[in-house]
């Protein structure tokens, strides 16, 4: 097939949507499909444009096999994060892409099949109007309900503005030629927004079981970080937004400080990361460090360090967003303690499947309570340790998940007659 993939985020961004976006293009292209991407430049998560980029108004290059285009855009630095900042950022990338956008609608050739990464809502826009003019399917890959989580956790206001953004949302919504997204919830939100069901795709994210897989706790890591082995490291490694209410992991460091044998480390970095630091040193924790994001190639070094590790997010934000870092903690047979109610998808994959504990979402007492009971049970850490590791091979396997939706894309090729709907 011929591919052209249309999204904000992309390699060599390390986390988040552009680790799973230049994931998926590098795969499909090293089944022999031709590949080409449509992005911006790698800012996420630090939000600073990579230094190799800074120069360049528009880039093309080949990645992995892969052709890919990049406009240059607007890139709030990460104390400047807002609603409205964002919306700058995202319209002023839909209006960079034009730049290769554009030729394509008078191009002899054309892509079997376009597929466009949501967030941002505006990754829509190029897609549909490009498949109404050259009759090409394309499909909306909702990686996280943006909209729903900005309005839910406060970051947009409701009233008018609200509606017209749900009636643009739905409008995509209904007129991609197939929707698909991460978790069964998901799915079934995107239906409940006008989607057909018939048209919704399961496409969840995955681990890569082959690179990530379970390491020596004692390693390079811990070393350079001074941790002795008889600390239990409790580690978030991640994005540090304001989705995931990480004032959380400070007050249950707080609540963990006379355990004497605790240490925690938040690696990452994000538009909560300022914010975090002052409270932490506003509130004296000895037992919290922050360190920068770690390069992709200590990823699985980095986790097999983690004795428990964290997944944290508010309760407003359940089922509209599925933490990516969980893919790899369970690939890297780790336990963890996440913040979900029972019933969510994250809840399922925890202690459902008897990965870790899970605790109330913005109860910090709650959260101290499970860190403390599994760093007391290093018994219990190595079942749940042994269990995400099996969940892993047996659900999250990359080649198993693109195979899969691979071969969803071919029904896309050969020979689906795709009419725009009318309603």
């Amino acid at each position: 097939m011929n591919i052209l993939l249309y999204g904000l985020n992309y390699a060599p961004e390390p986390t988040g949507i552009g680790k799973y976006t230049g994931e998926m293009a590098e795969w499909l292209a090293a089944q022999g499909h031709a590949v080409e991407v449509i992005c911006g430049l790698p800012h996420y998560p630090q939000w600073q444009v990579a230094a190799s980029y800074e120069e360049f108004r528009f880039r093309s290059e080949t990645l992995a096999g892969v052709r890919v285009h990049r406009a240059r855009h607007y890139v709030p630095a990460a104390d400047r994060l807002r609603a409205r900042t964002r919306i700058v950022l995202e319209t002023s990338f839909t209006w960079g892409a034009a730049r290769f956008w554009l030729p394509r609608f008078f191009s002899r050739q054309k892509p079997d099949v376009v597929i466009a990464v949501m967030p941002p809502m505006q990754i829509g826009i190029w897609p549909i109007l490009y498949s109404w003019v050259r009759g090409v399917p394309w499909v909306l890959h909702v990686q996280d309900l943006q909209l729903d989580a900005a309005l839910r956790l406060g970051m947009l206001p409701g009233g008018v503005l609200g509606q017209v953004l749900y009636r643009i949302e739905a409008f995509l919504l209904r007129h991609a030629t197939r929707v698909s997204t991460i978790t069964e919830a998901m799915r079934q939100r995107v239906i409940e927004k006008g989607t057909q069901p018939e048209r919704a795709w399961l496409f969840p994210n995955w681990a890569d079981i082959e690179a990530v897989r379970p390491g020596p706790r004692e390693n390079d890591f811990r070393k350079e970080l001074g941790i002795n082995p008889e600390t239990v490291l409790v580690l978030y490694a991640g994005g540090m937004g304001e989705k995931q209410g990480l004032e959380l992991v400070l007050e249950a460091a707080r609540l963990c400080a006379d355990e004497p044998r605790l240490q925690f480390l938040m690696a990452g970095a994000g538009g909560a990361l300022p914010r975090l630091e002052r409270q932490a040193a506003a509130m004296g924790l000895q037992n919290l460090r922050f360190v920068p994001v770690q390069p992709v190639e200590r990823l699985a070094e980095m986790l097999a360090a983690g004795d428990i590790h964290l997944v944290v997010q508010r309760r407003d934000a359940a089922d509209l967003v599925m933490p990516s870092k969980l893919t790899n903690i369970l690939a890297a047979g780790r336990p963890c303690v996440a913040t979900a109610d029972p019933g969510t998808a994250l809840h399922d994959a925890v202690a459902g499947a008897n990965t870790g504990l899970t605790s109330a979402p913005g109860d910090s007492a709650a959260l101290a309570a499970a860190i403390l009971r599994l760093a007391r049970d290093p018994g219990q850490r190595e079942a749940c340790g042994h269990n995400a590791r099996a969940y892993a091979e047996r659900i999250l396997d990359k080649n198993h998940i693109l195979a899969r939706f691979e071969e969803d894309l071919g029904t896309l090729r050969k020979g689906l007659q795709w009419q725009p709907d009318e309603t």
